[in-house]
């Protein structure tokens, strides 16, 4: 078990609570921040401002440990202050450091040494704009360590309490060992590592991971084109221990708070560095068209979309959050409604309210699907498992299902009486195709 320190959070968003809560549950005392009066008034009450699956529990157990406050004040007596906060893209795909420097701004005054710790995604060679910006205030009592966050959501608890590795990044040994001693308790290789190597450490593995996405998405293309399916071809390549099965599941792209923002950043960092990162360009590229994908797939069943009414199921970026950035659920929306279409919605937990205009949503899966013309899976949620039953068949104008996430058997769902799509797959012979005329016979002379 870890010493006890105290210690200090700033942003109480997904990453700071997540972060706060697991200290806690470590058995620090952790004193949360944030500049919303509202959020830290609802969290004061037990509330969570987002779905997360355990935290809850986490913070309720860990209830005593953890402060919620306005005052950054507070957190003048800490051992650590975890930096939170968000860093979202700029227009030019750099990312928006402006939060982290407000929380730089708001450092409280203390005699005690106190470590800075990044856990925020920022741009390689920020660490050291920091260390700058903290000697020309004379805040040489104040070390600074970059401590990225590798964590999932849906399962963010799990993998902070049970990560693959603890990356630690520092300009001075005595910091590197005080935060890797924050994370006693924990089970995991520790890779401590200069500060440009730890906040690259970061943007890499999601780059790649994003770069899995993408090539499985460019072979169900491919796949698509020459009859083979993709889930097959995963499952075998899968099981080449040199690449194993992780995020080889072919799909509608990736989208949420991360993957975008991070590989704009890592793209425009390169190109800020005068290096043109080509295969990120195509990864990035790859992904905006596997969205659009779907528009094509509902044409070539219904033709032209304009009066259709489309029921898009899952409007999560992915099943387990109710996080709506930059989810496929939005490109989709809003290509439908630019077509003419009449956009029905769905999702357990997600409320996009002004993300999605124009859209109707629907309490549940049966009443988005009724008189539908076709029934669109963009988020896996377990709730659509059983999509291809009587009930839906017999609700839908036609029973045309497209499944952007391969998440039933096509096998099932065509002997169920609907027309399928998913995405690599096979199609159907008899699904989608015009009819032509039968060739004139021949009269030899």
């Amino acid at each position: 078990m870890a010493e006890s320190r105290t210690i200090g959070v700033f942003g109480a968003g997904w990453v700071g609570l997540v972060t706060g809560g697991c200290f806690a549950e470590l058995g620090h005392q952790v004193i949360v921040r944030d500049v919303m009066p509202e959020r830290i008034d609802a969290l004061r009450a037990g509330k969570l401002p987002f779905h997360e699956p355990d935290l809850p529990e986490v913070l309720e157990r860990n209830r005593e440990r953890i402060t919620y406050t306005l005052d950054a004040g507070d957190l003048a007596g800490t051992d650590a202050i975890f930096v939170c906060v968000q860093t979202p893209p700029t227009y030019s795909g750099d990312a928006d450091l402006s939060f982290v420097w407000s929380a730089l701004d708001d450092l409280p005054a203390s005699d005690e040494r106190q470590i800075l710790v990044m856990k925020s995604t920022v741009p390689v060679g920020t660490g050291e704009k920091v260390r700058a910006a903290l000697e020309g205030r004379g805040l040489s009592n104040v070390g600074y360590v970059s401590n990225p966050e590798f964590l999932s959501e849906g399962r963010a608890v799990r993998d902070f309490l049970n990560p693959d590795r603890i990356v630690v990044g520092a300009f001075a040994e005595e910091d590197s060992a005080a935060v890797e001693a924050l994370y006693a308790g924990i089970d995991a290789p520790v890779v401590r590592t200069d500060v440009a190597s730890a906040e690259m450490i970061k943007l890499a593995a999601n780059a790649f991971l994003m770069t899995r996405i993408s090539f499985i998405n460019e072979i169900a293309n491919v796949c698509e084109a020459v009859g083979a399916d993709v889930v097959e071809v995963a499952k075998g390549v899968g099981l080449d221990h040199r690449l194993g099965p992780h995020f080889l599941r072919a799909g509608i792209g990736y989208g949420g708070s991360c993957f975008p923002k991070d590989s704009l950043a890592l793209k425009q960092l390169a190109s800020n560095s005068g290096y043109h990162f080509q295969l990120l360009a195509a990864v990035i590229e790859v992904n905006e068209l596997q969205k659009r994908r779907v528009i094509q797939k509902l044409q070539k069943h219904l033709g032209k979309l304009r009066g259709k009414k489309i029921a898009l199921l899952g409007l999560a970026f992915k099943a387990g959050t109710d996080d709506m950035r930059e989810a496929p659920s939005l490109v989709l929306a809003s290509r439908l409604l630019a077509e003419g279409a009449e956009v029905r919605a769905w999702d357990p937990v997600a409320r996009p309210g002004e993300l999605i205009k124009g859209a109707v949503l629907h309490e549940t899966v049966a009443d988005a699907v009724r008189d539908a013309d076709a029934a669109v899976i963009v988020t896996e949620w377990d709730e659509l498992r059983n999509l291809a039953s009587k009930e839906v068949l017999d609700a839908m104008a036609r029973p045309l299902i497209i499944d952007g996430r391969n998440l039933l058997d096509p096998t099932v769902v065509r002997a169920a009486g609907f027309a399928y799509e998913g995405i690599g797959r096979p199609s159907s012979p008899f699904e989608g195709l015009p009819q032509t005329a039968e060739p004139e016979a021949k009269v030899s002379n």
